[in-house]
């Protein structure tokens, strides 16, 4: 393969699948997880307040939300860079049709073709990185079912070069599984799989595009969500009737969570209004819990 030093992604596509992955649906989510266990907010014995333990929700919700929204990235750049995408879920025919393995990338160019198991970073303890290991086995095994042994290539991926906590344990796992199962394995981070694939020029891009995104995103995440409640209505509306009922008729709930993030009742009264048009009965019941709610 020779490498290539043209850019691969515009920055506006590359920005838009982190912060449609990252941002959009995060206070559908936010809310489903307050009313499904409103303990873990309003609980007494927590060190933190309600507006702590949303922030905290939140934070955490995007750190897991950026790996899978490199996974999109990622394979957006396999394909700029002419490598054929294949389909990502397989069934463990000997396991039966619910054992169904989603591979995070699959790919192939000429004769090869690739598995990746990929990861933000090296930072497992000892019981997540054993457990890691066997889920990739699980995955050559699947992929033996479905490619020649001289076909396949297995990679395991971490996208952050910095944390390598657990390197000699992957490496000389892999290198057993190289020997036992006849295929070729790698452990890459950051950069170097790049490199490996024959376009190293695209791992600077990369790191080019995350500073520009990360000086343009918040320090900390909104939890008004009035602030932009057309917006938020649109996320939320069509939430199951039970999140709203759960929300708007528990005072503790309401008063120490709900006010939090819905101040002014914006967003209420466009949900209130859009529930009006609704012709079950639960709507109803909803309507009449925002107009005591709602001044």
């Amino acid at each position: 393969m020779k490498a290539s030093y043209m850019k691969m992604m515009e920055y506006n596509e590359f920005k838009m699948i982190l912060n449609k992955n990252i941002f959009e649906h995060s206070k559908a989510d936010l809310l489903e997880k307050i009313a499904n266990s409103p303990s873990r907010y309003i609980g007494l014995f927590r060190p933190t307040k309600p507006k702590g333990k949303i922030l905290q929700n939140l934070l955490q919700s995007h750190e897991i939300r950026f790996g899978n929204a490199f996974e999109e990235v990622l394979e957006k750049y396999l394909g700029y860079m002419g490598f054929e995408i294949l389909k990502k879920i397989y069934v463990d025919k000997n396991k039966g049709s619910n054992n169904i393995l989603c591979i995070d990338q699959c790919f192939r160019k000429g004769k090869k073709v690739y598995f990746l198991e990929q990861k933000v970073r090296d930072d497992h303890d000892s019981s997540k990185k054993r457990g890691q290991i066997k889920n990739f086995e699980e995955k050559l095994n699947i992929m033996l079912s479905n490619f020649s042994e001289k076909e396949l290539v297995g990679i395991f991926y971490f996208l952050d070069p910095e944390l390598v906590k657990n390197k000699c344990y992957y490496e000389n796992e892999l290198e057993a599984m190289k020997s036992d199962y006849n295929i070729e394995t790698h452990l890459f981070y950051g950069g170097e799989i790049f490199k490996f694939l024959g376009y190293p020029s695209v791992w600077n891009e990369i790191l080019d595009y995350l500073s520009q995104w990360k000086k343009e995103i918040p320090d900390m995440p909104e939890i008004n969500f009035d602030i932009d409640y057309e917006n938020t209505f649109d996320e939320i509306k069509d939430l199951k009737p039970l999140i709203f009922r759960s929300l708007l008729t528990d005072d503790k709930i309401y008063n120490e969570i709900v006010c939090t993030l819905f101040p002014d009742g914006k967003t209420f009264r466009l949900l209130r209004q859009y529930f009006i048009s609704k012709k079950n009965s639960i709507y109803e019941r909803l309507v009449n819990l925002i107009d005591k709610r709602v001044k």
